[in-house]
């Protein structure tokens, strides 16, 4: 445990701790006074309320668009089921600011429904809400639709047998089993839409604004670390309650419940209800999730002398603007070098944490399994600038360094391979490990001989969700990336800020080479997953 320990010390406390001494103690003196006077600011109080009923609505529509998804996932067969699976996953791994871009290219100015029908939500929340629903559907469809698929349906046919209705049996003896993955999944949805970073910043604009972004706001615009450095406790003291009831939430999911298979549960489905219910759920994924990913690559092709690939061509000529030093081509091999050093990273440092958690109990583990999953809650920004000014000097003189990059998406990428590593680890037998100790295996080698074989299929699983989100990771590498080796989400984001009909098409091109590239990561990881090995996600 101490590499992980050692790992998150140097570049995640440190930084965020760094970020909130400058803007507490600017003179070397606590001014904890700024507290109250920051959190009585109208504006400031705007945020707070903001950031706090958007998540809630968010994670209410969530709940009542994906559970239907969840049910059909868990216990219906039909062809394609695999395929579906990994699509509905594709949006919970883009980038915020892609799942932005492509809700502007459906919904905002010169988006589709604008051009067509004169359609457009980017002044208003809604867009944000929806866009927070396309995220967080997998969340909800992957947490509670793969529990449900391991509830044994004998126990509700007994009910139905003792004469309760479908609806009773349903509501008494299924609903409190997956109340503990519904309670989980809110939470996470809760937790993601509370700290939306990229959504809200292109889809809000000024005029909206959730803790994440007024950070980046106090930061980066108005260099008021200060107020920065408050948002970053009050966020980081909400994710910590969150992330604890999270924990607990997942505690009794995982005790009380006896399981069966997933294969055994799942059937064809029967009846006019379960067809609707199927194609409703299919009608929803196509309009919810499809359509703005189509849109996207509609817009990219959309030029105007007609549709072509000259917004494609465009990528492979230096910015004229100076704004990037190298053609969009590089930046495109550039997050793909990054991504990979960022994912081994994660592989190793997450990978040593899951083993430590499986074989250690007690309250100072069950802390540092909720510190692993900080930097999926505590703001990316404050993170980012921290490394600048944290790691300037030696005997960690990075700042200049390639490596600050991977380093920063390897911290989103950490929690992703513990929570799809732990729960496999923690189902090998423990009398093996014991045999091979016995027989004079030291720890290292009972590892390889032992837990590496049976946990090979959920390790390459893992390695594949930590490339997707490494590769899409924004709030902390918009500070730390350099003109001259800007990521994929970077650039595009960039390329909105300007005005132009080809820095748009640009964005909009380089958003579709990054979707189909998790997508791609998403069907393979879908051709590896088993049931057994599938993880938390």
């Amino acid at each position: 445990m101490v590499l992980p320990v050692a790992f998150f010390a140097v570049f995640f406390a440190w930084p965020v701790v760094s970020i909130v001494e400058r803007g507490l103690r600017p003179d070397g003196h606590w001014e904890l006074g700024r507290f109250g006077d920051t959190l009585a600011r109208p504006e400031i109080l705007d945020v707070l309320w903001f950031t706090l009923w958007q998540a809630l609505a968010s994670t209410a529509l969530t709940l009542l668009v994906a559970l239907p998804g969840a049910y059909v996932f868990a216990r219906l067969d039909f062809p394609g089921k695999r395929i579906l699976r990994a699509v509905v996953t594709v949006p919970f791994v883009l980038p915020t600011v892609m799942v932005g871009t492509a809700f502007l290219a459906l919904v905002g100015r010169r988006g589709l429904l604008d051009e067509w029908w004169g359609v457009r939500l980017d002044t208003t929340v809604w867009a944000i809400l929806i866009a927070h629903v396309f995220f967080n559907y997998a969340v909800v469809v992957r947490t509670v639709g793969g529990l449900w698929s391991q509830l044994d349906p004998r126990q509700e046919e007994a009910a139905r047998v003792l004469g309760a209705s479908r609806w009773r049996a349903w509501r008494t003896v299924t609903l409190p089993a997956l109340g503990p993955a519904v309670a989980a999944a809110a939470l996470m949805v809760f937790l993601f839409t509370a700290s939306s970073f990229g959504i809200v910043q292109i889809l809000g604009g000024p005029a909206y604004s959730t803790l994440e972004t007024e950070i980046y706001r106090q930061t980066a615009d108005r260099l008021q670390l200060s107020t920065a450095s408050v948002l970053t406790m009050v966020q980081f003291v909400a994710v910590g309650v969150v992330l604890a009831v999270h924990a607990r939430m997942v505690r009794r999911r995982e005790t009380a419940l006896r399981l069966v298979p997933p294969e055994r549960t799942a059937a064809r489905p029967r009846g006019a209800g379960q067809w609707l219910l199927l194609g409703a759920v299919l009608l929803s994924v196509g309009l919810l999730i499809l359509a703005p990913l189509g849109v996207l690559v509609e817009r990219s092709l959309a030029t105007p002398t007609g549709y072509g690939l000259d917004y494609y061509r465009a990528l492979q000529h230096v910015d004229e603007n100076g704004t990037f030093l190298v053609p969009m081509t590089d930046t495109i091999v550039n997050s793909l070098q990054y991504a990979l050093v960022a994912t081994a990273v994660a592989v190793v440092i997450g990978g040593l944490a899951a083993a430590a958690l499986t074989r250690r109990a007690g309250r100072l583990v069950r802390g540092f399994d909720g510190l692993l999953m900080l930097p999926l809650g505590v703001s990316a920004v404050t993170v980012g600038f921290g490394f600048l000014i944290t790691l300037d000097e030696p005997p960690l003189d990075l700042r200049a360094s390639w490596i600050l990059v991977p380093l920063a998406q390897a911290l989103v990428g950490v929690p992703f391979v513990v929570r799809t590593m732990l729960p496999v680890l923690r189902a090998v037998d423990e009398r093996l490990r014991e045999a091979a100790a016995v027989l004079g295996a030291s720890p290292w080698r009972a590892w390889r001989e032992v837990d590496l074989p049976l946990v090979r299929r959920a390790l390459l699983i893992a390695a594949g969700f930590a490339f997707a989100v490494s590769l899409g990771e924004f709030g902390a590498t918009v500070f730390i990336a350099r003109p001259d080796n800007p990521t994929l989400p970077v650039a595009v984001a960039r390329l909105l800020n300007r005005p132009g009909e080809l820095n748009y098409g640009q964005a909009m091109a380089l958003s579709t080479i990054l979707m189909v590239v998790c997508a791609v990561s998403l069907l393979l990881l879908e051709r590896l997953r088993t049931d057994r090995t599938s993880g938390e996600f």
